[in-house]
């Protein structure tokens, strides 16, 4: 693979060892998720079995499971390398979680007003795999206006309007991290913490990969706090991309039909709540 070093560790920044360690599994594994089976691709014999299991499991102990997918099964037994009983455990505290947290089954626009007028969060375009692609304006993020449960719905809002917007057989989207501007006043430690638990824990398997661009120094810090908590499934999917490679390495998930203008394609960025 070319470049996957400089593409993995951002230019002239200083890693903790368990930082480094991360951005290079990153590249490491970046060859290896491209070589995974498609979203399309069917259900495997030995899935399907554990599927089968697991479903009769959740059932029995919460009968709302029925109306889910083998797929979302599958996500949530891949995210615990298809261990049945972990699986379960993980599936049947988000179905408790999404009835309390979602107790109308959507988050609405009026119930983020104050993330949404930060015009932070973009969905447009596909990648070459099919895949959704969002783009994040960290810089954006203003912790001090909204509450720590407004963006916890923010997060779900997000993810929700992804979700409904992949194309039929796809389960995964892309994620761009544009960091430009951001400095301290945009950190938010238990934002950042909060969201990743909701990513992992109640969208498992959902992200496919996430470049992070235009990273700061300053950004390393928050890195640092926030990288224990990702999941070694997560880790394997984020990239830390040299600005003076950006727009080549972008072209190589995304065609430049479908590449935001402001990096060189030809698609205007649209807001998430007109997407």
């Amino acid at each position: 693979m070319a470049d996957t070093a400089t593409r993995a560790i951002p230019p002239r920044m200083e890693f903790s060892d368990e930082a480094a360690a991360g951005g290079a599994a990153a590249a490491a594994a970046e060859e290896e998720e491209e070589e995974a089976p498609s979203p399309a691709a069917e259900i495997s014999e030995v899935e399907k079995s554990k599927i089968g299991i697991m479903r009769a499991v959740v059932e029995r102990d919460d009968p709302s499971a029925k109306d889910v997918d083998d797929f979302m099964i599958r996500r949530f037994l891949r995210a615990r390398d298809l261990d049945i009983e972990k699986a379960s455990k993980l599936f049947l505290k988000y179905l408790s979680w999404r009835r309390s947290f979602v107790p109308n089954g959507v988050i609405s626009a009026s119930e983020v007003p104050n993330n949404l007028a930060q015009r932070k969060l973009f969905m447009q375009g596909l990648d070459k795999k099919g895949r959704p692609i969002i783009v994040v304006y960290g810089g954006r993020h203003n912790p001090s206006k909204g509450s720590l449960e407004e963006f916890k719905r923010f997060v779900v809002y997000t993810l929700d309007k992804i979700c409904s917007r992949m194309p039929g057989g796809q389960e995964k989207f892309m994620g761009i991290g544009d960091l430009e501007g951001w400095g301290y006043k945009s950190s938010d430690i238990r934002g950042y913490l909060a969201a990743l638990s909701i990513l992992q824990d109640c969208y498992p398997e959902r992200l496919g990969k996430l470049f992070l661009i235009h990273v700061p120094y300053v950004f390393m810090t928050a890195w640092k706090m926030v990288y224990p908590f990702i999941d070694p499934k997560t880790k394997k999917k984020i990239v830390f991309v040299e600005n003076k490679k950006l727009r080549t390495t972008l072209l190589g998930d995304i065609d430049e039909s479908q590449l935001p203008d402001v990096y060189g394609g030809r698609l205007p960025l649209v807001p998430i709540q007109d997407s």
